[in-house]
């Protein structure tokens, strides 16, 4: 009976401890995160009252215990209640604390509560380094982290493989890549992690060619390739386009089996193929893939987007939906991008509608800024707009998509309205909100040194000072203003300049007219490592094309061929041929836009006739007219340019001969006329 009794108790006392566990988590799923935080105080409370003689590290463990319970549950002020109330603490109670203030998006306290710990004489452990100097790169407190990596010297942690991974990320994050690479050499050895904050730091920063770079050195170091590696290094193939280094990695990936254990790898292969144009290894790469998810399918999807197909990347889309998969935010982001770029203003609206059918409209910011930013490429700005009107939330991305459509329409002055709601909401700015507004005020009529520091001031205080695109805009801003001293003096704050920052003070100089400090920045660039693209060399050869720079113009046009391996393309040739005939070589440019891809185009061949006219060469003039008149027979203005050289080099027959055929011609056009009586 006594057995059978006992049986029973126990079985109660299960069913109660279910009951409780249940209670527990179900409280843990509500709101009542403060009486549960009570009760546990209270058991806590009781535990210290029942055993008086629990020892101190015993008592710091349950409340550490009960703090990092509060702090998974997203109860953070508990938390912190709990850690108020302790009388001993030690340097565990201290670091999660200071990781709960980081989870939770409150870095300033966080480092706050370190700077209290290190007052009161607690010594770092190895996490508490790593959350500091997380919080330091995540939030960009550059000062602070140097503070920090000084403590870690000073504290005789150098040598301990967790922080100097962590001190190598904050260098890599914060932008500071000859400090990271610095400590990197001092560091004795060199695991994946560490070499995952390089590259990660590389990414961030568009440093493509020092992820290749520094590939050698990886492999000296004995690492192994891991998937994350691996996806770090296709990304750095993809941007600067290195095929044969993407080949092998895509080999190494086939032999160690990475593509059937990491769905990513494979997508990234996809990616990479797809940006260096090799679409059949794109969809050979995606056939492979062991399980086609809606992830695969992207992929590919975006791969013919990318390469200007849009009706392939349909074609997968209609397809995928045949499989019943159901398109995720990416699929209608890429195919929208692709109509942007395709001005393809018919199937935008058809994907709109069903974007609109399965609630994609009221669900997804990306999806509608992608539907704004396509309508606004397309030049139809009124549905642009009515997008973003219809949508409830008035968010950052929705903003900065309204705002690049209504730039691309030439609505300049409602982009500074837009930004300044954007403002006054309190929204919030990023660093595309500040750049796309630059470009309208250096193209309004409120451009003006006095607007353009009042951008920069904001630019400043929001901490987009350093920021690459928003420097690149500062300094177009400021150079198309002729303040060229403030153009230089933004460059000269980028900590790691790269080639989009070196083009945009090359076209600042060149802009006013400084041929010499073009060619000086160009050489900078050089001895930096960097590979200039065809945007550089453009400016260059404009710069030099402005300062009369006639050799150093023909050097630099043909080492982009033989040094550089970039084939010159319709741009180039008529701004060397502009040059040329600005300082009277004539013979020279004439035999040049012959051979050039640049002979279709009329405007280069209207350079050389006035070049032709202001040296009062006849000989050339005559049969650049004469192209002319071939590629052009229909424009009146053509046959008064003719006109006009035949008159400067002294035939007044054939110049009023021109003369009046170019005015019969601009007589004949249709005449305006009203349906109204």
């Amino acid at each position: 009976m006594v057995e059978l009794g006992f049986i029973f108790w126990k079985k109660m006392l299960k069913l109660m401890e279910f009951e409780i566990m249940n209670r527990i988590e179900a409280l843990k799923l509500t709101f009542a995160n403060v009486l549960y935080a009570k009760r546990l105080r209270d058991s806590i409370s009781a535990v210290i009252e029942l055993d008086s003689n629990t020892d101190a590290s015993d008592l710091i463990f349950s409340y550490n215990r009960a703090i990092d319970n509060h702090i998974k549950s997203g109860c953070l002020s508990s938390a912190h209640q709990l850690f108020d109330e302790m009388s001993l603490r030690d340097v565990v109670s201290w670091n999660l604390l200071i990781t709960g203030y980081k989870r939770h998006g409150n870095p300033g306290y966080g480092f706050e509560l370190y700077s209290q710990m290190v007052s009161q004489n607690i010594r770092e452990s190895p996490p508490t380094f790593s959350s500091v100097l997380s919080i330091c790169s995540n939030y960009g407190y550059y000062f602070e982290g140097i503070q920090v990596h000084c403590r870690v010297i000073l504290l005789g942690f150098i040598g301990n493989l967790y922080i100097e991974s962590s001190i190598v990320d904050f260098y890599m994050q914060m932008g500071i890549v000859d400090d990271g690479l610095q400590f990197l050499d001092e560091m004795s050895v060199r695991n994946s992690v560490v070499w995952n904050s390089i590259f990660r730091g590389f990414c961030k920063l568009g440093l493509w060619n020092e992820i290749i770079r520094q590939f050698p050195r990886l492999i000296s170091d004995g690492v192994m390739l891991d998937d994350v590696m691996i996806c770090y290094l296709l990304q750095a193939c993809s941007n600067g386009k290195f095929v044969s280094q993407g080949e092998e990695l895509h080999c190494y990936a086939l032999k160690t089996r990475l593509i059937e254990i990491n769905g990513f790898v494979a997508n990234r292969l996809v990616d990479f193929y797809s940006a260096c144009g090799t679409l059949n290894d794109a969809l050979k790469s995606f056939e492979v893939i062991p399980c086609n998810a809606v992830i695969s399918w992207n992929s590919i999807v975006s791969a013919y987007a990318k390469n200007g197909g849009l009706f392939d990347a349909l074609a997968c889309f209609r397809r995928m939906l045949y499989w019943s998969m159901k398109p995720s935010v990416r699929s209608f982001i890429m195919i929208l991008n692709s109509c942007s770029k395709n001005e393809n203003l018919l199937v935008g609206k058809q994907l709109h509608c069903f974007v609109l059918k399965l609630g994609f409209d009221c669900g997804s910011i990306y999806v509608v800024s992608a539907l704004i930013d396509m309508y606004g490429k397309c030049y139809d700005i009124d549905s642009s707009f009515n997008v973003y009107k219809e949508f409830p939330y008035k968010t950052r991305e929705c903003c900065n998509a309204l705002l690049t459509s209504l730039l691309h329409c030439t609505y300049y002055k409602e982009v500074i309205k837009l930004f300044k709601f954007l403002i006054d909401e309190g929204i919030g700015l990023d660093e595309c909100s500040l750049s796309t507004t630059l470009k309208a005020l250096s193209r309004s009529s409120f451009a003006s040194l006095t607007n353009c520091t009042l951008l920069h001031s904001l630019a400043v205080t929001f901490g987009f000072g350093s920021n690459i695109v928003v420097s690149c805009s500062l300094i177009d801003a400021y150079s198309k203003l002729g303040h060229v001293d403030q153009s230089c003096y933004v460059f000269g704050f980028l900590l790691s300049p790269n080639v989009v920052s070196f083009t945009s003070i090359i076209n600042g100089y060149a802009w006013n007219g400084l041929g010499k400090e073009c060619l000086k920045l160009l050489e900078m660039m050089l001895e930096m490592g960097l590979k200039p693209d065809r945007a550089t060399f453009l400016c260059v050869l404009t710069g030099c094309n402005h300062s009369g720079l006639v050799e150093e113009g023909r050097r630099i046009f043909k080492s982009m061929k033989s040094l550089h391996g970039i084939e010159p393309d319709q741009t180039h040739y008529s701004c060397v041929v502009d040059l040329l005939g600005r300082a009277g070589f004539v013979y020279e440019a004439e035999e040049l836009l012959k051979l050039s891809l640049a002979k279709e185009d009329p405007f280069t061949w209207s350079s050389l006739l006035r070049s032709c006219r202001i040296h009062k060469n006849k000989e050339v003039g005559q049969r650049v007219a004469k192209c002319l008149i071939e590629l052009k027979p229909k424009i009146p203005g053509v046959y008064l340019q003719i006109s006009n050289f035949y008159s400067e080099t002294g035939d007044s027959e054939l110049s009023l001969h021109y003369r009046e055929i170019g005015m019969a011609r601009k007589s004949l056009r249709e005449t305006g006329h009203s349906f109204i009586d």
